[in-house]
């Protein structure tokens, strides 16, 4: 059954539901697929008909339609919409745009870089193939899109960057009313650093979950430790996401590796451990770095797990390595499990973590107001900061409980769902529904 939408938009002129259309590439595991997910349920209602439209997962990578089961959507699929570039993407966006002739949405909105392109592609079609544009009467169609973190810089070589940059800059100019970002820190690399847009088109929704999924952190604890073999007084430090190239776990690894060769002539107690969380094509080449580097014993590949309340409860530490990022999701569920976090600076991270209280300039990392932040692909810096969260449970404490107040108090879904709520009714004039009002730190335009 499908969720019923708790904040509801109606044309005061009319009975007709508001028709969106929601197009991410694949439903893959990590933050984006949960995020449409979460919006499509949410916004469905009697003055709302939201529909999602997704592509395949390729092999090796985790299909998340069972999170879509669970939440009531029923995404309709194009098969040949993928993450990868191919002759196909010429049927999906045929596919698309058929789809849009069908449905006549008023708004469309896409997620993720692929879905972007091909969904405005087919809503460039849309909006001008139509014999009323001899009268310069195009289709009446919004578009919105998303970007959960961008792939301009450690994606790919330097030659597809920039064609890529180009797609997505002319695509911005011809087809895109809204840009949505999900930080400042995002906003200010894609429109300033990266030239994309106009400054008028940007807006920042941060993302929301489900904070009460992790009320009771404390009585899971166990659950997962138990698994692993760990006591209650063992610290695990643990690292979640898809195993790709991306998200840097050779840095983590190595990171690990010096650790324990800082921590050799340091006479703790305190046995540490650590566990690596989702699956990948990179997780056989992980699992034997791992074994080169003689951390067979310390390091714990768990795979890709569907209780994330039981195991960031289980962990003391939650770690990032990425060499670019939206705002992790990952972080986020950590800091609502009041799970001290070190990461990379990279992306929306730096807002996550606020601004730094301290900093060690002989380390390389600094401790920030909801966090520890270490440069990217920095080791020793990596390696300095787990030692100083391993060794200060005080500081633990303090991180963790800091991340809990600003996760519960700015990324509820409720929060999510006025937000997106109060762009689409700017964009479509109409009226906000009593009580939904978009929160002071989002929808603000950026100049």
């Amino acid at each position: 059954m499908k969720s019923k939408a708790k904040f509801a938009i109606r044309n005061p002129k009319s009975e007709i539901p508001m028709k969106i259309v929601r197009v991410i590439a694949r439903l893959n595991v990590g933050g984006p697929a949960r995020h449409v997910v979460w919006l499509t349920a949410g916004l469905q209602g009697v003055d709302c008909d939201s529909l999602l439209v997704a592509g395949t997962v390729p092999p090796g990578e985790e299909d998340m339609g069972y999170f879509a089961a669970k939440h009531g959507v029923e995404p309709l699929l194009i098969p040949e919409m993928s993450r990868d570039i191919s002759f196909k993407d010429a049927l999906t966006i045929w596919k698309i745009y058929r789809l849009f002739c069908r449905e006549s949405p008023d708004v469309v909105h896409t997620h993720t870089a692929k879905a972007g392109t091909v969904g405005r592609v087919a809503g460039f079609l849309y909006r001008w193939l139509t014999p009323s544009t001899l009268l310069g009467r195009p289709r009446q169609c919004l578009f919105v899109h998303t970007y959960h973190g961008h792939i301009f810089h450690s994606y790919y070589g330097p030659l597809k960057t920039h064609l890529f940059l180009s797609i997505e800059k002319a695509l911005a100019r011809m087809i895109t009313d809204r840009i949505v970002v999900v930080s400042e820190q995002q906003r200010r690399e894609i429109q300033e650093r990266f030239g994309v847009g106009r400054p008028d088109q940007f807006v920042v929704i941060p993302l929301g979950l489900d904070t009460g999924n992790f009320a009771n952190w404390r009585n899971r604890r166990h659950s997962f430790r138990e698994e692993l073999g760990a006591k209650n007084e063992d610290i695990l430090v643990g690292i979640v996401g898809r195993l790709t190239e991306i998200k840097n776990h050779e840095l983590f690894l190595r990171a690990v590796k010096r650790f324990k060769e800082k921590r050799l002539g340091l006479k703790s107690q305190l046995r540490v451990g650590f566990v690596v969380l989702g699956d990948g094509n990179l997780r056989r080449r992980l699992e034997d770095e791992a074994h080169s580097l003689g951390l067979s014993e310390e390091v714990t590949f768990a795979g890709s797990r569907k209780d994330p309340e039981n195991f960031y409860a289980a962990l003391d530490i939650v770690a990032l390595t990425s060499l670019n990022e939206g705002t992790p999701l990952t972080l986020i569920e950590a800091m609502a499990n009041a799970r001290p976090v070190i990461a990379t600076a990279v992306g929306g991270v730096v807002d996550l973590l606020g601004e730094a209280v301290s900093e060690n300039q002989n380390e390389g990392y600094s401790v920030c107001r909801r966090g520890v932040s270490v440069p990217s692909n920095d080791v020793e810096a990596f390696a300095a900061g787990l030692i100083r969260l391993v060794d200060d449970s005080h500081l633990r404490r303090e991180l963790g409980e800091q991340g809990l107040a600003y996760v519960t108090g700015n990324y509820s879904k409720e929060r999510l769902f006025n937000d997106v709520w109060a762009l689409y009714s700017e964009l479509l004039s109409r009226p906000l529904p009593m009580g939904a009002r978009p929160s002071q730190q989002s929808l603000e335009t950026k100049i």
